[in-house]
């Protein structure tokens, strides 16, 4: 089964209280393999880090139709805060993603000291990230969001890989 990791394949996008823009977390991803955010200092709002399944130029994109056969997404990050994960479902019409509203979403737990890899069965995908919220539909799957609801001076997300089971 073929895996799409969106770190080496997929331009990112940032917004928030970052002292990174787009085209720095692009750059250090392309010389490094990386992607690095920082929070500014005293940030005021949240830190939004996302990347479309399907490569795309823009922050939205046309969703992908996983294989029934998907399990699950890995990731191996380093962050010193707790991090949402929102998995953007595609708009009615499959032409790009939705935007605002509520998401199914799961949590990257901090992990301040050293990489960690986390295997996350779709099935974790909740909407509001509920025990009872509506689960993801990974056959109209758009974008990931990492956010960080509140984030403090200098907090750092660092990012190796977003495996994709395809």
């Amino acid at each position: 089964m073929e895996s799409i990791n969106l770190v080496k394949s997929n331009t990112w996008f940032i917004a928030g209280p970052a002292n990174e823009n787009q085209e720095t977390i692009n750059a250090v991803r392309q010389k490094e393999g990386i992607i690095r955010v920082t929070a500014k200092d005293f940030p005021r709002g949240e830190i939004e880090l996302n990347v479309t399944i399907i490569p795309s130029e823009t922050n939205d994109g046309i969703p992908k139709n996983l294989s029934a056969d998907s399990g699950f997404v890995t990731i191996i990050y380093k962050s010193t805060q707790l991090i949402k994960l929102q998995a953007r479902e595609g708009n009615p019409e499959g032409t790009g993603c939705i935007h605002g509203g509520s998401h199914p979403m799961t949590d990257l737990p901090a992990s301040p000291n050293s990489f960690t890899t986390l295997k996350i069965p779709w099935k974790n995908f909740r909407q509001d990230g509920l025990v009872d919220g509506r689960l993801l539909n990974i056959h109209n799957l758009c974008k990931f969001n990492f956010v960080n609801y509140k984030p403090i001076s200098g907090a750092l997300l660092e990012i190796k890989s977003v495996i994709i089971q395809n």
